[in-house]
């Protein structure tokens, strides 16, 4: 059954959806936070440290604006999708236990030849005074369900760099990281069963794009941000390759005045985040 195009521009029913400070807190965790230093990150491990308030990592706007319901993209094989592009902007600093209201809709469906692209975008609000709280853009690509005759898309703009970084750090991930962060929500089989990652051609389980995100959004936050989560405005990338819980990433970043642009890769050089791009708010 081919894709259904004709939820393209579909704006979704309004839908409410809450978190706790024990869900911010498992967030950072699942992104890594404390693991090399278990008192280097407790604003965003624990919300009773003494001298500190619990503060949330900007990364965690992707998962709080998930959830807009809509129509059904139709019938296919769920271990032939991967994430291929996440990007968010911060309209103002979560707070570790809220709420929003969440619309969404399918921008568009691109044929790729050897997939889909399918882009969404979803808005999550105040739902007392209906302020924007978090704009996020994501795409997801459907092998096997390209070849129908649309057009590619619009040509992402990204300026490659030739020079070294101003700025690179890494981090690592536990080997059980993917089943850390699964608790967060995204309890995908191809992340934490063996039998499900074969059938989709890995050799083990792999990491979740968004794990992989959040460890890097980590990395800008503390380097570029001061660690304020005030000071993070947006953050976009593509996912070009795969990681394997318990590897580590490195990211490397190019600052021109309040933005940069990054790229995460693995220890073999393997870029795993591409055209990266970060906002910072002065």
């Amino acid at each position: 059954m081919p894709l259904n195009h004709d939820v393209i521009g579909v704006e979704s029913e309004p839908v409410e959806k809450s978190w706790t400070s024990k869900d911010t807190l498992l967030y950072a965790v699942g992104v890594g936070a404390g693991l090399d230093d278990p008192a280097e990150e407790l604003a965003f491990t624990t919300e009773n440290s003494a001298g500190m308030r619990q503060r949330v990592l900007p990364t965690f706007a992707v998962l709080a604006a998930q959830g807009g319901g809509g129509r059904e993209l139709g019938d296919f094989d769920r271990a032939m999708l991967v994430h291929a592009e996440q990007g968010f902007e911060l309209h103002r600093p979560l707070p570790p236990a809220g709420s929003v209201r969440i619309t969404s809709k399918v921008t568009g469906i691109y044929d790729k030849g050897s997939g889909a692209l399918v882009v969404s975008e979803a808005l999550a609000v105040d739902p007392e005074t209906s302020e924007p709280m978090i704009t996020s853009r994501s795409s997801l690509f459907i092998r096997g369900e390209g070849g129908f005759g649309g057009s590619r898309g619009p040509a992402a703009e990204w300026k490659s760099h030739d020079w070294p970084p101003d700025h690179q750090v890494t981090y690592r991930t536990r080997p059980e990281q993917a089943l850390i962060y699964r608790l967060s929500g995204d309890r995908n089989p191809l992340h934490s069963d063996p039998a499900f990652a074969a059938r989709a051609g890995f050799p083990r389980p792999i990491l979740h794009g968004l794990c992989t995100y959040g460890v890097t959004g980590r990395a800008l936050l503390h380097t570029l941000a001061d660690s304020d989560p005030a000071r993070f405005a947006a953050m976009s990338g593509r996912f070009s390759a795969p990681v394997f819980p318990g590897e580590s990433l490195t990211v490397s970043m190019w600052v021109d005045g309040d933005t940069a642009m990054f790229r995460a890769a693995k220890d073999d050089g393997t870029v795993v985040i591409d055209r990266g791009t970060v906002r910072l708010n002065q």
